[in-house]
């Protein structure tokens, strides 16, 4: 087995990671690691931008009280002004890396602004933000020599000093590795690990995320004994494309932040009936209507359109997304766009600090793995991937300082494949992928019942034996790996929606249609579930 040791592991190479590797010293020693091509994150394909107050009649104190709003009060406060308040220097940094966001005439940045703002704040590259961010930070790491990439690598589980039978504090100090090329695991030991992995919307059945956000970085930090919190928020974004063709193309929410209306097929304009703010709406909001609507019609979407804007004025905004619908026989400045909800972004994940430490020492989590407390009970638009540049810079910091207080790295065993075998029924995980994204679609998905949800719970629990009897009797593959994670954290997510007794921001249940007055994060706790006594925050 090939072992590696490494200062420095990242699991995931999207804005958190790279940004972590980019801001740690030359004098570490740094590895990052990627499940497929190092652009293959959910970052890549983010279409709005990174929200951060840079206009002067804008106040981080505004941003700072969208936020709180479109969190529907869970968000934690501090986390939420350490966020905005560093929003400036993180877009600064961005631009030293050589990111080229879009201009406006006056050769500054040019601000739109997304559902949930009072300002335009969101510094954008055209439609294609991501693309830009991602290509610019996986070029910059390429040329640092201390950090070294690595592709087609699946994390199956840290190693921890608990782990290892070890007394005293629980440290993390390495991993166990798939090599997907070889089909072998590999031993990487390290001092710090950070965990970014993204979220776990690929648990769903519709969802705008890649392949690879499989709840990876969530299950493995539980297995750890790391705390996770307000899993049961998932966010629903409201307009993905709804085509045959079409797979996980996202309609970016900069579209209605530039006027476009949502329609049903009789042309009606719906969102004014359902808030104030209408198509501007925060995400759960427009996307709980959009649902509401298709049920109440049996209709299979709605309509978007931007058509009564300039046709040269949507063609300059929306560069990427004119050509890629006109492959789908759409042109946006003549056609309506069909569109639906699907799942979109984790806004819990593994309980951090301000450094995004976790419950484990020296075993970080960062991005949307992590449950900062800055989206609360929603997330709002572009503030994730500020969270990323924040969090990472601010879990770099903390590494280089505890690094003179850690130990040196104890033996880790090999890992052990003499008692399993070669998998003979593959098609059981694939099965099994389909039956969990169906069944969480279905019954904890945008809107939920007790009822619906103690269903999901008998078949995750079902499905948890199956896949752990697998995972102990074969060799491990990329589809088990995922299938093992996404497992969990589905059954994680279920317990969290239970313990709600409340509507709140992104977790609408019929039997408790009203918000409760007490302000309660759901943390769940390893190895057994347990909830926290009700705090105000």
């Amino acid at each position: 087995m090939n072992n590696f040791d490494y200062d420095v592991l990242i699991v995931g190479s999207g804005a958190a990671g790279l940004t972590l590797a980019l801001t740690l010293p030359e004098s570490l020693k740094v590895a990052v690691l990627s499940k497929a091509e190092l652009t293959e994150a959910s970052t890549y394909y983010a279409q709005g931008g990174v929200a951060a107050v840079l206009d002067e009649t804008d106040t981080t104190d505004s941003h700072i009280q969208d936020t709180l709003i479109a969190g529907a009060g869970l968000c934690h406060q501090d986390a939420v002004a350490f966020t905005v308040e560093n929003g400036a220097k993180s877009i600064q940094w961005l631009v030293d890396q050589g990111v080229r966001f879009t201009l406006d005439e006056s050769e500054h940045l040019h601000l739109t602004r997304e559902g949930g703002h009072s300002h335009r704040r969101i510094i954008h590259a055209a439609d294609a933000t991501g693309y830009a961010i991602s290509t610019t930070l996986v070029s910059r790491v390429k040329e640092c020599p201390h950090v070294e990439l690595l592709e087609n690598r699946v994390a199956i589980d840290v190693i921890t000093t608990h782990k290892l039978g070890q007394e005293g504090a629980n440290r993390v100090v390495g991993a166990y590795v798939l090599n997907k090329e070889t089909g072998k695991v590999e031993l990487f030991r390290a001092k710090f690990i950070a965990l970014a992995c993204g979220g776990a919307s690929k648990a769903y059945l519709y969802t705008s995320n890649p392949d690879i956000a499989t709840g990876d970085g969530i299950a493995m930090a539980w297995r750890a004994g790391c705390r996770v919190g307000n899993l049961e928020f998932n966010q629903f974004h409201p307009t993905c494309l709804y085509h045959p063709e079409a797979r996980s193309f996202l309609i970016t929410e900069a579209m209605r932040g530039e006027g476009a209306y949502l329609r049903l097929p009789d042309g009606e304009r719906f969102m004014p009936r359902f808030d104030e703010r209408a198509e501007l709406a925060p995400r759960d909001i427009v996307a709980r209507a959009i649902d509401y609507e298709m049920k109440r019609l049996g209709i299979r979407c709605v309509y978007l359109d931007i058509t009564h804007q300039p046709a040269d004025f949507v063609i300059s905004h929306f560069p990427t997304l004119y050509e890629r619908l006109k492959e789908f026989g759409i042109d946006i400045t003549t056609d309506l766009i069909p569109v639906v909800p699907a799942a979109h972004y984790t806004c819990g994940g593994v309980k951090v600090d301000l450094h995004g430490q976790t419950d484990v020492q020296n075993l970080y989590a960062i991005g949307e793995t992590s449950f900062t407390g800055l989206h609360g009970a929603n997330r709002m638009a572009s503030n994730s991937l500020l969270e990323c540049f924040v969090f990472a810079m601010s879990a770099a910091k903390n590494m280089q300082a505890q690094l003179a207080m850690t130990p040196d790295l104890p033996e880790c065993p090999a890992w052990d494949e003499s008692q399993v075998r070669d998998p003979d029924e593959d098609v059981v995980i694939l099965h099994n992928w389909d039956e969990l994204r169906r069944f969480l679609w279905d019954y904890v998905g945008i809107v939920r019942t007790n009822k619906r949800l103690q269903r999901a719970l008998r078949r995750v629990e079902l499905l948890q034996a199956e896949i752990q009897e697998y995972y102990s009797n074969y060799k491990v593959s990329s589809n088990l790996v995922e299938m093992r994670n996404l497992v969990l954290v589905g059954e994680l997510i279920i317990r969290s929606a239970l313990a709600r007794k409340e509507s709140r921001g992104l977790h609408y249940t019929l039997d408790y249609p009203e918000m409760s007055t007490e302000l309660v994060d759901t943390i769940l706790v390893p190895p057994e579930f347990i909830v926290e006594q009700p705090k105000i925050l």
